[in-house]
């Protein structure tokens, strides 16, 4: 998934180095320095994800419904996306919603100053929080336009890196809560996808747990369909609708007379709101 930021080769760089229900408060409560507003109900789908890297044609994601997927992971912007965005507009969004798919958005920001595949853009200690907030703005403003409402989570694309160099991670976690907070002062709900050994685990793992997003999608490619048997840290951590699990990448599967390769994730967890 992140794995389509950038390029494919870009992608195996970084793997080298290292139905719906609508809850009235579920997962603001496990998030901190939200913004004093009314939070627009959150909206939940449990069950199969996938994600690839071009949003595919109206006409792939019709012939796509077939229930074995829910939903669709898109995304929506940064500078290190790898790959254009032809379908991905307002009216598409709204037709596959009619469809029955929901829509989860994902951001592709800045990367860590250690990270070893190539990007367009990075932060450093010194511009962590400023350019972690540049991003939080340029993802709501792409959210909004695509007609995802107040409401809806954003999930940050944050790739592999070495979590052991403390400060790198230390300015990725800087990062990671400035983009956080920006968000949620716009009444966005945050959220991560990361690998469960390197920047999910950074998020889960820290003990600081202040302005961290609310909602971890943790790439784990073990072929199991759970958000639950596999969880890498303590169970009471994300348990309100607040998982996305990764398990499966790079999986060829035809529907409908469409060929798209995709990544599958278990999901239990937001999507976004479309109006």
């Amino acid at each position: 998934m992140s794995s389509h930021r950038l390029s494919k080769k870009g992608r195996y760089i970084a793997w080298a180095t290292a139905g719906v229900v609508v809850i009235a408060g579920a997962g603001i409560a496990a998030q901190t320095s939200m913004a004093a507003t009314a939070w627009p109900a959150q909206k939940t789908y449990t069950g199969r994800a996938f994600d690839t890297c071009t949003a595919p044609s109206l006409a792939a994601m019709k012939a796509w419904n077939t229930k074995f997927y829910g939903a669709a992971a898109v995304y929506i912007g940064g500078k290190n996306r790898g790959c254009a965005q032809p379908n991905l507009t307002k009216s598409w969004v709204k037709s596959v919603s009619s469809t029955g798919w929901k829509l989860i958005p994902l951001y592709v920001g800045a990367q860590p100053p250690c990270q070893k595949s190539a990007n367009r853009e990075r932060f450093t200690a010194s511009t962590a929080a400023s350019v972690g907030a540049s991003n939080a703005k340029d993802a709501v403003a792409k959210a909004s336009a695509l007609g995802m409402k107040a409401g809806s989570p954003i999930y940050l694309n944050m790739e592999s890196y070495d979590i052991s160099d403390k400060a790198c991670n230390d300015a990725t976690l800087a990062y990671v809560r400035s983009f956080t907070r920006t968000l949620r002062n716009a009444t966005y709900r945050a959220g991560l996808y990361g690998f469960s050994s390197s920047s999910a685990r950074a998020v889960a793992t820290a003990p600081n747990r202040t302005d961290l997003p609310g909602n971890l999608w943790y790439a784990l490619w073990d072929k199991k369909n759970t958000t639950t048997t596999d969880w890498p840290w303590k169970p009471t951590q994300y348990t309100d609708h607040s998982r996305g699990h990764q398990y499966m990448v790079n999986s060829k599967e035809k529907r409908g007379g469409y060929t798209i390769t995709v990544d599958r994730s278990a999901w239990d967890a937001p999507v976004a709101i479309i109006g």
